[in-house]
C-alpha cells in the first residue's frame, strides 16, 4: 500500500476488484465439481488439498505449505430405509450418520417407537424401546429468528440420539435431518458414541421424510422398517491443511489468520459448508496482493481438513503454533455459508470490542452493519489459547441450513456477489486490524 492511501480507498479497491474479478467463482466451481464428497481421508480430498495449494500460489501467496493431519476415515456404503405398513411399503430418504456402525446383514426389521425428546425417550424405558427403531422426530424451532438457535435445538439429537437410545436397548436410530427445511434431502452429519454403550446404527431422514413416517405411524403404530446401512471405519489415517501466508513487514512472527474447512460430507459438493469460506480466504491473499497491501503482520488464509468429524485440523494447527512458538493475534473463520455479508462477531468485550465495533463505520458504503459481540469457529477455536481475538464472520443465514450436510449444497446455491462480497469483507476486516493495531 502506498503510503499516502487511505484506508477507505483499500477498502473500496479490495470490493471493486472481488466484484469485477472470476478467480474466486471459478476456484470454487473447481472445488465443488471436481472435488466433491471431500470428506477426510478420501481421493475427494486429496484432489481438493493440491488444488488449494496452487490456489494460494496464485493468488500471489509467499509462501505456501501443507500441514500434516492425522484424521478419521470412514465410508458410507449401500443405505436405504422402508417402510413396511398395512401390506404397503415406502422408501424414505435417508443419510447415514457419519462415524455410524452398519446395521447387520441384510439390514434390522423392527417396529418404530417416535419421541420427540430424550425425556420422552426416558420415560418409555426399556420395556417400551428395547428391540425397536427410535425415530427422534422434532423439526427446528422455526419461531427462533437466529437460525443457528433453531439446529442447535435439535441437532443435539443427531449427535448423541444413537446412544441415548441404545441405553435402553434399541436396535437403531432415525433422526430427524437438523434443518428448517422442508424438503426431500437428508441431511447427514457426525454422531458420537459413549463409552461403554452399545453402539448402534444411526441415519438422518429428511423433513419430508419426517413427516411422512409421523403419519404412517398414526395410522399404525405397529408398522415396521427395514433398514439398511454398509457404512465402514477404517484405521486413522493422514490428511493435511493448507496454509499460504503473506509475510509481515514489521512484526512478520505474528499472525492473523482467517480460513475456512475444506473437507465436506460424503454426499455433497459442500459449496457453502465450506468450499465457499476456504474461496474467501484464498481470495484475501488475492486482495491484499492486488491492491499492494503490505501488512504489519503475517497473514495466513488456512484451509482446515477435518472439521466435519473431529477437529483435527484446528487442533493441530494451534499445537504447532504453540511448539513454534507463535503468537497469534487474530483469527477468523468463515463456516456459516457465503450468503451477503451481515458483519462479524467478535469474541472479545470492553475498550477492545469498542473499538472493534468502530470499524462499521468503514463498512457502512457496503451495507454490512452488525459488529458485535459473537465467537469465532470450530477450527480457530484452539488458538484462543494463544491468546488470539477470535472472529466470526456473519453473513445472512436464514437459508444457510436449506443446505447445510445435505446433497442440496451445490455450486448453483452459491451468488457470486454474495460470496465476493464476503472475500472483500473478510479482507478489508483483517486489513484494518493490522493497520489499526487492533
Amino acid at each position: 500500500m502506498s503510503s499516502g492511501q487511505e484506508p477507505e480507498a483499500v477498502i473500496k479497491a479490495f470490493f471493486d476488484n472481488a466484484l469485477s474479478g472470476r478467480e474466486a467463482i471459478n476456484n470454487l466451481e473447481y472445488l465443488c465439481r471436481q472435488t466433491p464428497g471431500r470428506l477426510p481421508g478420501s481421493q475427494a480430498s486429496v484432489r481438493a488439498v493440491r488444488f488449494a495449494a496452487e490456489a494460494l500460489k496464485k493468488a500471489g501467496a509467499d509462501s505456501v505449505w501443507l500441514q500434516e493431519v492425522t484424521v478419521p476415515k470412514w465410508e458410507r456404503g449401500r443405505e436405504s430405509c422402508t417402510v413396511i405398513s398395512q401390506k404397503k411399503t415406502t422408501s424414505l430418504s435417508v443419510s447415514t450418520l457419519g462415524l455410524s456402525v452398519p446395521t447387520v446383514p441384510g439390514g434390522i426389521i423392527a417396529e418404530v417407537v417416535e419421541v420427540k425428546d430424550f425425556e420422552q425417550l426416558k420415560s418409555l424405558g426399556k420395556e417400551n424401546i428395547s428391540g425397536k427403531v427410535v425415530f427422534f422426530s422434532q423439526p427446528a424451532d422455526n419461531r427462533l429468528i437466529n437460525s443457528f438457535s433453531g439446529y442447535a435445538g435439535v441437532v443435539v439429537f443427531r449427535i448423541n440420539g444413537a446412544s441415548e437410545a441404545a441405553k435402553y436397548g434399541a436396535s437403531a436410530v432415525i433422526v430427524r435431518s437438523a434443518t428448517q427445511a422442508t424438503h426431500d434431502f437428508p441431511h447427514t452429519g457426525v454422531t458420537r458414541y459413549q463409552d461403554n454403550i452399545p453402539k448402534i446404527p444411526a441415519v438422518a431422514v429428511s423433513p419430508s421424510g419426517a413427516e411422512t413416517l409421523s403419519s404412517l405411524l398414526k395410522s399404525d403404530p405397529r408398522l415396521k422398517v427395514h433398514l439398511i446401512t454398509e457404512c465402514r471405519s477404517f484405521p486413522d489415517t493422514i490428511s493435511w491443511n493448507v496454509i499460504g501466508e503473506l509475510r509481515g513487514s514489521l512484526y512478520p512472527d505474528e499472525y492473523i489468520t482467517a480460513g475456512g474447512h475444506l473437507d465436506s460430507w460424503d454426499i455433497t459438493e459442500g459449496a457453502h459448508d465450506d468450499a465457499g469460506g476456504c474461496v474467501q480466504a484464498i481470495e484475501m491473499i488475492r486482495l491484499f496482493k492486488s491492491a499492494n497491501v503490505k501488512p504489519k503482520r503475517s497473514i495466513r488464509a488456512v484451509m482446515f481438513m477435518n472439521e466435519e468429524i473431529s477437529g483435527t485440523g484446528g487442533t493441530t494447527y494451534a499445537a504447532e503454533a504453540m511448539k513454534k512458538g507463535e503468537k497469534h493475534y487474530a483469527a477468523l473463520e468463515s463456516d456459516r455459508g457465503v450468503m451477503s455479508p451481515r458483519g462479524f462477531g467478535f469474541d472479545a468485550e470492553g475498550e477492545r470490542l469498542q473499538k472493534l465495533s468502530e470499524l462499521s463505520s468503514y463498512f457502512r458504503p457496503y451495507n454490512i452493519r452488525d459488529f458485535d459481540r459473537g465467537g469465532g469457529g470450530a477450527d480457530i477455536g484452539p488458538l484462543k489459547s494463544l491468546g488470539a481475538l477470535l472472529i466470526g464472520y456473519m453473513p445472512d443465514t436464514q437459508r444457510y441450513f436449506d443446505f447445510h450436510h445435505s446433497a442440496n449444497d451445490t455450486f448453483e446455491k452459491v451468488n457470486f456477489r454474495e460470496l465476493q462480497l464476503g472475500s472483500a469483507a473478510i479482507a478489508s476486516l483483517i486489513y484494518l486490524i493490522d493497520f489499526f493495531d487492533l
